[in-house]
């Protein structure tokens, strides 16, 4: 058990250091795209760009039915089993469901084109626009169902790579439109942009399965499962968004668009950085749960070596921020943007928190336990939501930092009842004093550097570094 579980996590770290390549590379060309439209079109064609982009993210999620995440599951079941038609037939069944969301999506855009038109303009003036990005959507279905087939299946260097060549060619397919066109621009850089993803995802799909056919019929019946957790899926993801939209608004009210545009942009910045190493271990470890967590011992012990390594992970991750934190914001932003430093310095040793939930929560998911995760993530929005307004009106923005770190608390544990309560788990001894040591040395750091204790405070960085990257190679060493 211990070699296959070392195998396991060494696989996922070489995943994650594909993944995190590709998303690195990726937030590369988000900024440079962002600095040219402010360059050479203005705060008009930022303002588009984020109307458009916006519309294509609440479109997508609500007619996605979820299926990006909730199909790689039955994916990698069927991946699993020694009869090979039996991932032909969940391809298949997958690929005609790309067509279904495909097609809802781009037609509810076209049905809501004159409402987001007025929405978001005031009038119809832009009602066409609305009608065009409805390619956008038909576009994105198909591209996310072929990337659930390849995380689903493990072919981790092709996600990678179709992932960041789209965003790579949809960036050198807008640079001229940016260039020649100005405002008109920004419509055909947005589905220029998917046309790259969805030839990317297309280009690099995965081939090596054979052909099935399913006739409308089967395919609703034999995607019921997935189709039943993506919807529960949505309905948390819709239950978030709408938390985040009341709360900016109530903050909008009662502090100014201002204070809103500092959360937000600190809130974008962790919600980033931590996602650079979250999301490239859990799209490798996803896949691989669904597949063992029919057993119990090898789901506990799988889910505890993952956690001790995403702690050995954040110890250097979270130190660097807050070691750089003022060196980001400016670099990101600007010297008017300094006032989130204390904002995101509580946020980012709350991430130590959410790391450490991170894998407990993919069991629930993994189980394909759909009403769990709705009550669970439904819960914690309602307790992220009643902090940000208690703490904000206790300590300012700041505060948002600190009701950040606690959302997170509550949500260790919410989910840490669900984990060792309902599936009855239990997390080792160790893993549990490395993940609080993890938390503690990141708070202690903060206040080191809060006081002024810069020199301290790289020597420890510097030690936890050497330490965490000497245990790592430790653990994931060949044996």
């Amino acid at each position: 058990m211990s070699n296959d579980s070392t195998n396991i996590s060494r696989t996922i770290f070489r995943a994650a250091k594909w993944l995190g390549g590709a998303q690195v590379m990726s937030n590369l060309c988000s900024i440079i795209l962002n600095k040219l439209v402010a360059l050479w079109i203005g705060p008009i064609g930022m303002g588009l760009f984020s109307i458009y982009n916006a519309t294509i993210d609440m479109l997508r999620s609500a007619t996605s039915l979820g299926l990006r995440q909730s199909s790689v599951r039955d994916i990698a079941l069927a991946d699993e089993s020694p009869d090979d038609l039996q991932l032909a037939r969940m391809v298949a069944v997958v690929r005609r469901w790309a067509w279904f969301i495909s097609l809802f999506g781009a037609i509810t855009t076209m049905a809501l084109a004159p409402l987001l038109s007025r929405w978001s303009f005031g009038d119809s003036s832009h009602l066409w626009h609305f009608v065009a990005l409805s390619a956008a959507l038909l576009l994105l279905g198909f591209t996310h169902c072929e990337l659930s087939i390849l995380q689903g299946t493990e072919r981790i260097k092709r996600l990678a790579w179709a992932s960041l060549s789209g965003t790579v060619i949809g960036l050198l397919l807008s640079i001229p439109l940016f260039y020649f066109f100005r405002e008109d621009s920004i419509l055909l850089s947005v589905i220029a942009y998917h046309v790259a993803l969805f030839g990317s995802a297309w280009f690099f799909r995965h081939k090596g399965v054979a052909k099935e056919k399913v006739s409308n019929k089967e395919a609703i019946r034999e995607g019921a499962t997935f189709v039943r957790l993506g919807l529960f899926m949505t309905l948390s993801e819709f239950v978030t968004m709408l938390s985040t939209y009341i709360f900016s608004a109530y903050l909008n009210r009662t502090a100014g668009t201002e204070i809103v545009g500092f959360y937000q942009s600190g809130y974008s910045l962790i919600g980033r950085y931590v996602a650079l190493i979250l999301t490239a271990l859990g799209t490798e470890f996803y896949p691989r749960l669904s597949k063992i967590c029919t057993s119990h011992l090898r789901t506990r012990v799988f889910v505890a070596q993952e956690i001790n390594i995403i702690m050995l992970c954040m110890l250097p991750f979270v130190s660097l921020f807050l070691l750089c934190r003022e060196w980001i914001v400016w670099l990101l932003y600007t010297s008017e943007f300094h006032v989130i430093i204390p904002y995101i310095s509580w946020a980012i040793v709350g991430c130590v928190l959410r790391a450490f939930s991170w894998f407990m929560a993919y069991t629930i998911i993994a189980k394909g336990d759909g009403k769990t995760y709705l009550f669970t993530e439904s819960l914690s929005v309602v307790i992220g939501f009643l902090l940000n307004v208690i703490c904000y009106n206790v300590w300012g923005l700041e505060g948002l930092g600190i009701a950040f770190m606690l959302w997170y608390a509550f949500y260790c544990l919410i989910i840490a009842i669900v984990y060792s309560i309902i599936y009855k788990y239990t997390l080792p001894i160790p893993t549990l004093i490395l993940s609080l040591s993890v938390f503690c040395l990141m708070l202690g750091l903060k206040q080191m550097l809060d006081f002024g204790l810069i020199i301290p405070s790289i020597i420890v960085t510097l030690l936890l570094t050497a330490a965490s990257i000497t245990r790592l190679r430790k653990i994931l060493r060949h044996k």
